[in-house]
């Protein structure tokens, strides 16, 4: 009993020694870059408080964006999940063809290609629409696109969790297959569905940033209009960095506290 005590105290006095060593390393830091934070602090202060509308202004397209692809893109997830678990073989090879195709390449190549392509083959114009709206169109498409391909896949691996003998069950009572999906098996489902989906909507609200290549006006687009007009290359894109990391953190800490009323109920 001696021998535990010596061997806990010995660890006991050795972390101490470590958390002394890193809080005097951490004081050694801000006298020797505490005047150039503060001074750095302060510019970002006052960029941010100068065009905080232009950031407010991205914060509202990146968040409407966001939400509104992962909606269309939950819809088109779940056709293309029905697709994939047809018994016809042209839509199983449809939807398995676009699953590799959209989950192997970048998100930025398909960007483009709906842009480009949209606009080679379509005047815009002609229907009344700005560049800036025609932007917001497409990049709203190919996100809910992209979004879809994994969607389908969070929808599969949800029904996929739920016992086989779920099924077999309802069909021995004379239902349907889709009566069967629908009152038995997507019920069930959904518990393991809807916190993927909603990591899903947090992963977009990230990945919309790629869309400001296309003019689109959201987070990062008015982060580099604001890093133009100030002529500061750093403090602008950290402001950028912490909405972003706002949006994300609150929607996380939301989603673990409903996640735990949903597992409490």
């Amino acid at each position: 009993m001696e021998n535990i005590y010596k061997i806990e105290n010995k660890k006991f006095s050795k972390n101490n020694l470590i958390n002394a060593l890193v809080i005097l390393a951490f004081f050694i830091f801000l006298l020797i870059f505490g005047k150039l934070l503060v001074g750095f602090f302060g510019t970002t202060v006052e960029i941010f408080a100068k065009y905080s509308s232009y950031y407010f202004k991205g914060l509202l397209v990146t968040l409407s964006l966001s939400l509104i692809s992962v909606v269309l893109g939950s819809i088109f997830g779940l056709f293309l999940y029905l697709m994939k678990s047809s018994e016809i073989k042209s839509l199983k090879v449809f939807s398995s063809a676009y699953l590799e195709l959209v989950r192997g390449t970048p998100m930025l190549t398909q960007v483009f290609f709906i842009f480009f392509g949209l606009a080679s083959i379509i005047d815009f114009k002609s229907f009344g629409l700005s560049i800036s709206t025609f932007a917001y169109i497409t990049g709203l498409i190919a996100v809910s696109l992209n979004s879809a391909a994994y969607v389908a896949e969070i929808i599969r691996s949800g029904i996929n969790a739920i016992d086989k003998g779920q099924m077999e069950a309802a069909r021995s009572l004379g239902m349907k297959k889709s009566l069967a999906m629908e009152e038995v098996i997507l019920p069930q489902a959904t518990k393991n569905i809807l916190p993927a989906l909603a990591n899903e909507f947090i992963a977009v609200i990230k990945e919309t940033s790629i869309i400001s290549t296309i003019g689109v006006t959201d987070i990062m687009y008015n982060v580099n209009l604001v890093r133009g007009s100030s002529y500061k290359p750093l403090e602008p894109l950290i402001i950028g960095s912490l909405l972003y990391f706002a949006i994300t953190f609150t929607l996380s800490r939301l989603l673990k506290f409903v996640e735990g009323k949903y597992d409490k109920n």
